[in-house]
């Protein structure tokens, strides 16, 4: 790793001002890189293989020794670390990221089962449903105009890391309606009057559509829909959270495929 010994006091040094425009979602001024802080994610990010560009670390602590060699590393006074990062108790840890370039295609291997974000608005529900869709087995997200980023910063977090590897692609209208014609179904998140989970086939190629919070699935996604799936919820509640009843679809979807794959073996 490539350490420099002064310590950066100036909080319109470049590399700062990069940094700070990263986490503000200034794609054109950080370079199209990507923030991330704190050891966990910085592991993550590099057990992924992720590509580096430049680690800073607050004078207060060590460069981590899990940083590759070759990786500019700069160091920040406590105040400076401070005014970039967005937690209010920051580890001392932070890096710009290449992040990765996913495309249809990346989806769509095997027998597809697809988490499709559509207006989502709360990173920390996309965030959980990236994470899950790794959990269940998906073979990737696609989000739609209108869903927050996968890279906005709640959204990592709450992910885990899971976005690191996880293909998540941005797709419109005409994208997911074309999956029909590759054989892929789509199932639409509904409340009462669907069907419910257990009684529709999700072991084959599919994709699970989740709509936005508080007013659910527009109509073009309803329509476009091959059939319309709910959770059958015994207590009193009007609705489930968006990342909630998404996960719960992944993990039916990967309980069904579990069972085939038990009767396909027992054969």
């Amino acid at each position: 790793m490539a350490i420099s010994d002064m310590v950066v006091s100036s909080r319109t040094n470049a590399r700062v001002k990069q940094l700070r425009a990263a986490f503000q979602g200034h794609a054109r001024l950080s370079g199209g890189l990507v923030p991330i802080e704190g050891d966990h994610l910085l592991e993550e990010a590099l057990l992924s293989g992720m590509a580096f560009k430049t680690v800073f670390v607050s004078e207060r602590r060590e460069v981590p020794g899990m940083v590759p060699h070759g990786v500019e590393v700069l160091r920040l006074t406590d105040d400076v670390f401070g005014s970039v990062v967005e937690t209010q108790s920051p580890q001392g840890v932070a890096a710009l990221i290449v992040p990765p370039v996913h495309h249809m295609e990346d989806v769509m291997k095997g027998t597809p089962l697809i988490l499709i974000a559509a207006g989502l608005q709360d990173p920390g529900n996309l965030g959980t449903l990236v994470r899950s869709a790794e959990a269940f087995g998906a073979t990737g997200v696609l989000t739609t105009p209108g869903t927050v980023s996968a890279w906005n910063q709640k959204a990592l977090r709450a992910s885990v890391g899971s976005v690191f590897r996880m293909p998540v692609v941005g797709a419109t209208a005409e994208e997911v309606a074309a999956l029909k014609w590759r054989g892929v179904q789509l199932f639409a998140a509904a409340g009462s009057g669907a069907t419910t989970a257990q009684d529709v086939e999700l072991a084959g190629a599919c994709a699970l559509m989740i709509g936005n919070e508080g007013t659910g699935l527009a109509a073009e996604w309803m329509d476009m829909a091959d059939a319309r799936v709910t959770i059958p919820c015994p207590g009193p509640v009007e609705s489930l959270n968006a990342a909630i009843a998404g996960s719960l679809l992944l993990y039916e979807a990967s309980r069904q495929r579990a069972a085939v794959m038990r009767d396909e073996a027992a054969r």
